[in-house]
């Protein structure tokens, strides 16, 4: 019995096959406009690709005909790679922010504490809560699930539980989710950014305005007391 050979495939290539490439007898040709010319050999659908200074691109080669179409390839390929560009551009990426809490946190640390995670679920992003229990605390599971659930009910306009409370170890972990996706809270951070700036401006603006007319208003009224003063006959006596 003859070894079993095993062949092993090269890499498969991404690329259109274009003009010369095209081997096939004949091909569905479409024209630059997406009008369909129809069945045609090869050789004369390269002949038309010529006289009109464009290529022949196959771009179905798995139809019976392949089916290629007239078009301008290098321009093809640029406006494919400024759509992936701006694709990428306009991709957001998941970020989960972590905070950390004590289960007999005071007053003042929760209210700090809430005040990071209403920033993160604002921006758009998750925030995973972690309470930390040590010595004895371990005993008490229900301080930190009664305080996530607080944090929670205070934070729901902006926020969602993802993930419940549950108990990982000496820690307790929930996941907290933004109602609003990344990208539009970024809109909306950047529509907000731009109202301040435009109040800051106007005020200066105002404040530029009452220091012109108040500066204006003592010129005059210098003007006028130093023409009454010209007008004043030292040797006449009152």
């Amino acid at each position: 019995m003859s070894p079993i050979r095993t062949t092993h495939g090269g890499h498969i290539s991404t690329e259109l096959r274009i003009n010369d490439r095209i081997r096939v007898p004949e091909v569905r040709l479409v024209g630059p406009n997406g009008e369909t010319v129809g069945i045609v050999p090869t050789g004369e659908a390269l002949k038309l690709a010529q006289e009109a200074d464009l290529d022949l691109v196959e771009v179905a080669p798995m139809a019976r005909p392949p089916v290629c179409k007239l078009m301008d390839y290098g321009k093809f390929k640029y406006e494919n790679a400024q759509k992936a560009r701006e694709a990428r551009r306009n991709q957001t990426n998941v970020i989960i922010k972590e905070m950390k809490l004590r289960p007999k946190i005071d007053a003042h640390d929760y209210e700090t504490k809430k005040g990071h995670v209403v920033r993160f679920l604002k921006a758009g992003d998750k925030v995973k809560i972690t309470i930390m229990f040590r010595g004895r605390e371990q005993h008490r599971p229900e301080l930190g699930f009664r305080l996530l659930q607080r944090l929670a009910e205070d934070v729901t306009e902006l926020g969602f539980v993802e993930s419940a409370p549950k108990q990982d170890g000496r820690n307790m972990i929930m996941v907290l989710g933004p109602h609003k996706k990344k990208a539009e809270a970024k809109v909306e951070l950047q529509a907000a950014k731009a109202e301040r700036a435009a109040a800051r401006a106007a005020d200066v603006a105002e404040e530029r305005a009452e220091r012109t007319a108040a500066n204006a208003g003592h010129q005059v009224a210098a003007k006028k007391e130093h023409g009454r003063s010209e007008n004043l006959d030292p040797e006449i006596e009152a």
